[in-house]
């Protein structure tokens, strides 16, 4: 009787990737390398030799990529918004009542700014060197709020309120949210109080914008 042959792996087609898609991953070890070093050791101590550990990355070839440590610092910033929005495009159908549409507006919101990416991304704001990202020409500044704005509108565009309550109420919404993410450090997980919080603003949208 003829013995069965052994089993063999069959040869794998290794695929070259792209210079590309190669670029685009080097960046993506970069920027999370510095989110990494950031939540553990915090932003004075995410040096570049961290940075490069962290990574795999040499410092030469980070500088390559972003200039200097703070264009990965925007660069994560650019990212962390990327993400808020991401969260953000599940909007309610149309006719959606209001209260639906707060709900899952903050809720949505809350789970990019409730979790560890955006605590980095929120220290890096308070210690970030450089431009003034208040000023009203810059670039980064302009584009975040008018996609913020857009997003504001898809969910609360019929609200008949003035353009400037509109605004403050868009801007106390993210500090209420990045406050809520920056006492979690000090809190903990406490999901209860989490719960009760939400509420709050919540409350407050939904009382603001049924004027």
């Amino acid at each position: 009787m003829k013995s069965q042959e052994p089993l063999v792996v069959p040869a794998t087609r290794h695929l070259r990737r792209s210079h590309a898609e190669r670029r685009v991953e080097t960046r993506a070890r970069i920027q999370n390398a510095l989110v990494e070093a950031i939540s553990e050791l915090g932003f004075h101590r995410a040096t570049a030799a961290e940075i490069s550990r962290r990574s795999g990355v040499s410092w030469g070839a980070a500088q390559h990529h972003f200039g200097d440590k703070n264009g990965i610092l925007v660069a994560v910033l650019v990212d962390s918004f990327n993400r808020l929005v991401a969260e953000l495009e599940d909007q309610p159908d149309e006719g959606a009542a209001l209260e639906e549409r707060v709900e899952r507006f903050v809720e949505g919101a809350w789970r990019h700014m409730g979790g560890p990416h955006y605590r980095c991304t929120f220290e890096i704001l308070l210690n970030l060197a450089g431009p003034d990202w208040s000023a009203e020409g810059d670039p980064l500044r302009g584009n975040t709020l008018r996609i913020w704005g857009d997003i504001w509108d898809r969910f609360f565009g019929d609200a008949d309120i003035p353009a400037s309550r509109r605004v403050a109420l868009q801007f106390y919404t993210v500090s209420a949210l990045s406050g809520l993410a920056a006492m979690r450090k000090f809190e903990g997980p406490n999901a209860e109080q989490r719960r009760l919080e939400l509420g709050f603003l919540k409350d407050t949208l939904l009382r603001e914008l049924s004027v």
